[in-house]
């Protein structure tokens, strides 16, 4: 296992080699590789706030009760000067003990030149207390005037239950953020430790991590898939629910692809492991989440600007309450100073500014990733909010990229089977899915072929090599043209089969058309209301594909496509995607073919099927994994409400501090002769950041159908 890296969720720039704090924010550092064990790590953290908060109640509420210990009757004769010592007593294991982490953090904050919330909680109670103790200590230090009854004033109570109420802050923010790892965590549970090996023909129990690729493996009936690979015996049903999102069991027979983490039915299988470790799409997604939970969204940007200077602002600000309260403010002028100016530091804390887009964001990414989207980074999230223009591939995205084989037609002096052998020869060589479909045609005709020999793929067009001492083409009948060959004894045949919905391969044998192979791949069936939904969102649909313009605007039609172009190259969907954005449009490109990458890349945010090839994953800003278009309308709907979600936090950020800051100044002293306590400061302060969290988890539960 590789050594754990350590970053900041609102500051993934901070990396380090072990765990600790932010020293920007403070914020606990969180590992970067997910591992199952990461929860304990963070669990030990919460329950180390928990234990200096609960030391932190039991001390302050005694220190609350002595400190009104004039308007409790059975504490009221308890001599002034001795409760003041009980109290100091008892309020300084909670500010130096339960306390210690804020004073540590702060002083971090001091060293590195980056204050934070920690910075204005660590004066605050550091004043009070601190002025708390030098007047219990050199009580003839202080005039007369400072003095109530000749007690000197003391604000121990003030500083042990900010500090409690801060802790309270902190362990309910802890507990919020462990839970948006949930979805993380739940996908690694789904991994079985044990996979069953079967070598030289005895079949033994070996830890997954030993597995490697090409080993055979057994899975029983109701066992979980070990690693990704492809069925070599048996048949059976796996629920790929987990992965997928859909709750029917599929089929598996020999030759059939299977996901790690998803459950065999009642069949027994063999397996050829082909992805282990990190490259199975279990992991990717465990990465891609985890990774993007800790991206930065641009509208952070405007948070990270008004935090810069925020802190330095707050500290003027208070130091400016103190003069003002000293120089004007009625007696004790000292005690009104001070207490104001602490309660100006307490409530300035920017913990609900800083947390606002971070906590929508990991919640949002763990919510799409248990809806079968997965968000590369923040900037795709929040991209996606403003695309209007929706550019989509054919293959594999409004059709089930299955095509099958629906005719043959050969030309003068070739039969159907020389047509159909001489195809499959050459496009064995090739991943393509209209090669596939040829190969399966020619096979369920049990026809065979030796390997061809100077192969070569034609981006966009087709293949092209020596097959049995021939010069053999197969691909786009334009690709024949190019080649010399007369095309017109079979270009009704061709033109007919098109406007039927048909793909037309031509095949080309030493320079002469041998025939026409028409090839069909049905529209799934989620795809008529999947555009629909789109539509009603506002968005301009726009249909790419490098197949035939006759079979492009004949789906176009049947669905209701705005805007249909056939025959693209892969260049050719980069240009348009360029085209378009260049017209101030916001573009959104789904594809799922290693054609689709440049185009992907291309636009403002790009979604890969994950049914697809890794090449679009990579280039994709998001994947759905389940290859389903009614994913887009659901990635678009997270990404408004995130970006909503993020909207109201800050907005609620803002004018907390907006209005809670000159409040704890004393604004409303002069007209209604009120005053806000420190402790009431402290707790509204970690009331706002629970408050934002709170806001953000809402998130978990969003319904991405409506």
């Amino acid at each position: 296992m590789s050594e754990a890296t350590y970053t900041c969720p609102m500051h993934p720039q901070v990396r380090q080699d072990h765990s600790g704090e932010c020293p920007i924010c403070g914020m606990t550092l969180e590992p970067i590789n997910v591992h199952s064990n990461d929860k304990e790590e963070g669990k030990s953290e919460l329950d180390d706030m928990t234990r200096r908060f609960w030391i932190g109640v039991a001390f302050s509420v005694p220190v609350l009760i002595l400190s009104m210990g004039r308007e409790l009757p059975l504490i009221r004769n308890v001599p002034a000067q001795l409760s003041i010592v009980i109290q100091g007593g008892l309020s300084t294991p909670v500010v130096l003990w339960a306390g210690a982490p804020f004073f540590s953090r702060a002083w971090r904050s001091l060293i590195h030149r980056n204050m934070n919330m920690f910075t204005l909680v660590a004066l605050g109670t550091g004043t009070a207390y601190g002025f708390s103790l030098f007047t219990t200590l050199f009580p003839h230090l202080l005039p007369d005037s400072l003095r109530h009854a000749g007690i000197p004033p003391v604000y121990f109570e003030a500083a042990a239950v900010i500090t409690t109420l801060v802790l309270l802050g902190q362990v309910l923010e802890l507990r919020a953020r462990s839970g948006t790892g949930k979805a993380i965590q739940a996908l690694l549970r789904l991994t079985p430790n044990i996979a069953h090996r079967i070598q030289t023909g005895v079949e033994q129990d070996a830890p997954i991590d030993q597995i490697l690729v090409g080993d055979l493996l057994r899975v029983r009936p109701g066992e979980k898939i070990p690693v990704d690979g492809r069925v070599t015996e048996g048949k059976t049903f796996v629920d790929e629910s987990m992965i997928t999102g859909e709750p029917i069991p599929v089929a598996k027979e020999t030759g059939e692809s299977v996901v790690a983490g998803t459950i065999n039915g009642n069949g027994s299988i063999v397996m050829r492991a082909e992805k282990v470790g990190g490259e199975t799409l279990l992991a990717r997604i465990v990465q891609m989440v985890s990774e993007a939970q800790r991206s930065r969204a641009p509208i952070q940007r405007l948070a990270d600007k008004v935090s810069g200077w925020f802190v330095p602002a707050v500290i003027l600000l208070a130091v400016s309450t103190f003069a003002v309260w000293m120089i004007w403010g009625p007696i004790p002028s000292l005690g009104y100073a001070l207490v104001n100016a602490v309660a100006v530091l307490i409530i300035a804390c920017p913990c609900a500014l800083g947390l606002a887009t971070p906590m929508s964001i990991m919640v949002a990414v763990g919510r799409g990733a248990h809806a079968g989207i997965l968000v590369k980074n923040a900037e795709s999230l929040e991209a996606l909010e403003k695309v209007d223009t929706l550019v989509i591939d054919k293959t594999g995205t409004l059709t089930e990229g299955k095509p099958t084989v629906t005719a043959l037609h050969p030309a003068s002096g070739f039969d159907e089977e020389t047509l159909l052998r001489s195809a499959a020869a050459l496009e064995s060589r090739s991943e393509h899915p209209l090669a596939s479909a040829i190969v399966k045609a020619a096979k369920e005709r049990s026809l065979s072929w030796s390997e061809p020999e100077n192969f070569d793929s034609i981006t966009g067009g087709g293949v092209r090599g020596r097959w049995e001492g021939k010069e053999i083409v197969v691909g786009k009948p334009s690709l024949l043209a190019e080649k010399g060959m007369n095309l017109s004894e079979t270009a009704d045949e061709a033109k007919r089969l098109a406007e039927s919905g048909n793909t037309v391969i031509a095949v080309g044998i030493d320079g002469k058309v041998a025939g026409l192979i028409a090839l069909n791949d049905p529209i799934k069936q989620t795809t008529p209301e999947a555009v629909q939904t789109l539509n009603r969102l506002g968005l301009r649909l726009v249909m790419m594909t490098g197949d035939n313009s006759q079979t492009a605007d004949r789906i176009g039609k049947t669905l209701g496509i705005d805007e249909v172009i056939g025959g693209v190259l892969p260049q050719g969907k980069y240009d348009r995607i360029v085209e378009l954005k260049k017209t101030g449009k916001t573009v959104v490109m789904a594809g799922d073919g290693i054609n689709d990458a440049p185009a992907l890349a291309a636009a403002d945010v790009g979604i890969a099927m994950g049914t697809g090839t890794d090449v679009a994953m990579h280039s994709a800003g998001i994947t759905l994994i389940k290859g389903d278009l009614r994913g887009i309308a659901q990635a678009i709907a997270l990404s408004r409400a995130t970006m909503r979600n993020i909207r109201q936090n800050l907005l609620f950020a803002f004018l907390y501090n907006g209005l809670g800051i000159p409040i704890a100044a004393g604004a409303l002293y002069p007209t209604f002769g009120l005053l806000l306590s420190p402790m009431i400061a402290s707790a509204a302060m970690s009331l706002s950041s629970v408050s934002v969290i709170g806001n953000a988890l809402r998130l978990r539960n969003l319904d991405l159908d409506r």
